[in-house]
């Protein structure tokens, strides 16, 4: 840090009108600063004293209109929700007691409740916080899995559970209904990925492969990718394919994206990269933002899909760049990002509006 600080910090207190600060909020503690690579501005979020992490990248983390942003902190001693205000960068506990899972943290469609896993419950709180209300308690022999998924049919929460020798994917409701069992798999499985506009969804596995699960209970399918080791994937806003992240395990060869229709299995080369190790694309899916794992360029990158080409917008100088997890606001005009370049995880942002072309905000999830 000491080296991009000595190239030119900005620091300013954003505060604005007076802020009271209680047990359960913290005012603003945005700092500037200028990366040292492209000379870029880009702002520091939470201080680095304590953890503070985005939620995984296919949850539900910016309220529709960007309102504000959804992640996990250790301020306090324990891992719990937090909500960043994106106007005034203040802060607002939405959980305590017992530890959350952090890979858990999503919005409801509705945004007006938050869901996560704590020890083996699944919780929901009101999104203003502090009203938790257990939902489901996994049984003996089961404990949760890697992630949790909002779809706005029922309204339910999608859970995975696992135990020694396999896993499931289990349809919660959030109001009235029945608990369902949407699939078993024979290995763990992680990060459901609720498809948009079709009553399905995908999950990867541990060993690098991805699935399709259906709503109504169907046996799910193992989706043919191409050979390598898939590190991430998400869905395009229509639902009609599925871009994923690839490492070819081919020395000297860089990852690719790569574009999935489940439906047809046409899958097709999107572009090379920078090494991603991690990605998100902007509403529209026209820009694409990653997080290069090079140890000589730890950076922060933009993918213009039409053009294939990248710019690199900041270093982030992560130990894992696959955690670095970069993000797009609903509108593209800002991405986050988190980065333990100080020791600890910390949210980071940046402007793009002078890059990256603004979107509408999305209608539906």
């Amino acid at each position: 840090m000491e080296r991009m600080v000595a190239r030119r910090v900005f620091l300013a207190a954003m505060g604005g009108a007076a802020y009271a600060a209680d047990a359960h909020s913290a005012p603003s503690v945005r700092q500037r600063f200028l990366d040292s690579a492209t000379e870029f501005e880009f702002q520091r979020y939470t201080e680095p004293g304590f953890a503070s992490e985005l939620p995984r990248s296919n949850a539900i983390a910016f309220s529709r209109r960007g309102r504000f942003l959804l992640y996990t902190s250790s301020r306090g001693g324990a891992a719990h929700a937090w909500a960043m205000d994106l106007r005034s960068s203040e802060h607002r506990q939405l959980s305590e007691g017992e530890p959350i899972d952090a890979a858990s943290l999503t919005l409801a469609p509705d945004e007006r409740n938050v869901l996560y896993v704590s020890r083996n419950q699944l919780w929901m709180t009101p999104s203003s916080g502090l009203r938790p209300r257990s939902l489901f308690t996994s049984e003996a022999g089961w404990q949760p899995g890697a992630g949790v998924a909002a779809i706005p049919d029922g309204p339910s929460a999608i859970v995975v559970e696992q135990r020694e020798g396999g896993s499931l994917l289990r349809r919660i409701p959030l109001a009235k209904g029945s608990m369902a069992v949407l699939g078993e798999f024979p290995l763990a499985v992680l990060d459901p990925m609720p498809r948009p506009r079709r009553a399905s969804l995908a999950v990867r596995d541990a060993e690098g492969g991805l699935w399709l699960a259906f709503l109504d209970g169907a046996k799910p399918k193992k989706l043919k990718t191409e050979p390598g080791k898939l590190l991430a994937a998400e869905w395009s806003r229509d639902g009609r394919t599925l871009v994923y992240l690839l490492d070819p395990l081919t020395a000297g060869k860089a990852n690719v994206l790569r574009e999935l229709n489940p439906d047809t299995g046409e899958d097709t080369l999107l572009s090379v990269t920078s090494q991603f190790a991690s990605f998100s694309a902007n509403s529209d899916g026209s820009v694409i933002v990653g997080a290069s794992r090079g140890k000589a360029q730890p950076y922060v990158l933009l993918l213009v899909r039409s053009v294939k080409r990248e710019l690199t917008i900041c270093e982030h100088r992560s130990s894992d760049a696959a955690a670095v997890k970069p993000r797009f606001t609903p509108d593209s005009q800002r991405i986050y990002f988190q980065s333990d370049r100080e020791g600890k995880p910390v949210l980071y942002g940046m402007a793009v509006d002078k890059l990256v072309e603004k979107t509408e905000e999305e209608a539906e999830r």
